[in-house]
């Protein structure tokens, strides 16, 4: 039988001779570790999925390649946990049961060069882990001021070392990998019809045609396309009728639904009716070192109510931490839709921008927005205003959407393979 190394490509060590076991009436349960490289290509996240927040947490990184950190709490169940795969930057992770919670290792590849911060997230539950890129000479230097934790001190030496670890039966990780595995299932998509009610939206060539009316037949036809090609998908709308729905809800309405994909669709305008193109927006953060001064000259960045905070330099990285994941696979999603729209719907491309729009920063979850066409430009007014052309736009989409889920159900079935190896 292989080790729990080639079994997981990380460790589960427990330093005490307790199991845990289904039987334990533990309060908040540790269900996954993940990780995903940052969005702004500056390092990586890992995440801890809480049920609950913790009563306190604590960092510390006294090697380079080694990051520690006390997860206090007297009553986390780490039954069935679900850790990352081996990768080029984070090698593996440990876990200590403690009398006061959880000691972790985390280590990282020998020329590693990161400096960690953690951070709370989705309302303390989580808790993330920020690895941001720096030079050798200063992780260095960072790490001198750290004394390494030693774990061990808990464990039971009456007993031979090998008694104290705990090796995970390859059935039961099975098992216990199911319930998460349906969670991360993609099933829920909500659409977003853009204006409505009161708004119309863009008037189009000489204003011959509402916006809202365009897009909300565009996103009836997606939604017929998913319920019909994938059958597994519910489909929620922000608005199916003529009503108007705020900016900011339409998000939250996401969010209620615990959606895995928010498609919001709009259609363009500008002075010259000779401007025509589709375009693709997802909700991510500029590379440069300026991304901040940016999102504010832009507006790009919104509270809770779609005005432009006065963010802190922290404020933007603990953003970007969180949104990592979400970032990614929406960039993902978004230049499918572009390479559809081009290909299947014949539709001059404009390419794919990161923006921060309010509709997509209230979402917690990957999403992208749809700019189908000019509105005031009389040929793609035309076209999107036809029954073919809407419904080659709703097509377009709807196969990038199909594209993505038979990926994301593949990478499903390789962790699960990859658990009875």
């Amino acid at each position: 039988m292989r080790s729990i190394h080639s079994l997981f490509s990380v460790a589960f060590i427990l330093c005490t001779a307790l199991v845990l076991n289904s039987s334990l009436s533990a309060q908040n349960k540790l269900s996954r570790i993940s990780k995903v490289d940052r969005s702004d290509g500056k390092g990586v996240v890992i995440r801890y999925h809480f049920e609950q927040a913790i009563d306190s947490f604590e960092v510390i990184q006294p090697a380079p390649d080694l990051i520690q950190m006390v997860l206090y709490d007297n009553d986390i169940d780490t039954s069935g946990i679900v850790f990352p795969s081996e990768g080029e930057k984070v090698k593996q992770v440990f876990l200590y049961e403690l009398d006061y919670g959880f000691g972790v290792d985390i280590y990282l590849s020998d020329n590693a060069a990161y400096i960690a911060k953690a951070y709370p997230d989705q309302d303390k539950k989580h808790l993330l882990v920020g690895l941001t890129r720096t030079t050798p000479e200063k992780i260095n230097e960072y790490s001198q001021q750290f004394i390494a934790r030693t774990w061990y001190d808990h464990v039971d030496f009456d007993a031979d070392f090998d008694q104290a670890i705990t090796i995970v039966n390859p059935a039961e990780v099975t098992d216990s990998y199911d319930p998460v595995r349906n969670k991360l299932k993609f099933d829920k998509i909500v659409i977003d019809a853009g204006h409505g009610g009161h708004d119309p939206g863009n008037l189009g060539y000489k204003r011959r045609a509402k916006e809202k009316d365009v897009v909300l037949a565009i996103a009836k036809k997606l939604g017929a396309y998913i319920e019909k090609g994938l059958p597994g998908v519910e489909v929620i709308y922000t608005r199916n009728s003529d009503t108007f729905v705020e900016l900011e809800e339409r998000g939250r309405i996401a969010n209620r639904a615990e959606a895995d994909l928010f498609v919001s669709i709009h259609a363009d305008a500008f002075k010259s009716s000779r401007v025509r193109g589709a375009s693709v927006f997802f909700l991510g953060l500029n590379r440069s070192d300026k991304s901040l001064e940016v999102m504010k000259e832009e507006n790009q960045v919104y509270g809770t109510h779609g005005v432009l905070e006065n963010l802190t330099e922290e404020d933007l990285i603990v953003y970007e931490l969180a949104h990592s994941g979400n970032i990614a696979i929406s960039e993902r999603i978004a230049y499918m839709i572009e390479d559809q729209l081009k290909n299947r719907a014949k539709r001059k491309s404009r390419g794919v921008r990161q923006m921060g729009l309010v509709v997509l920063y209230q979402s917690t979850m990957p999403a992208i927005l749809v700019e189908t066409g000019f509105l005031t430009n009389p040929a793609e007014m035309r076209y999107l205003t036809s029954d073919r052309g809407q419904s080659y736009i709703a097509s377009a989409i709807y196969r990038a959407i199909k594209q993505y889920k038979q990926e994301h159900d593949a990478g499903l079935s390789l962790n699960t393979s990859s658990a009875n190896d």
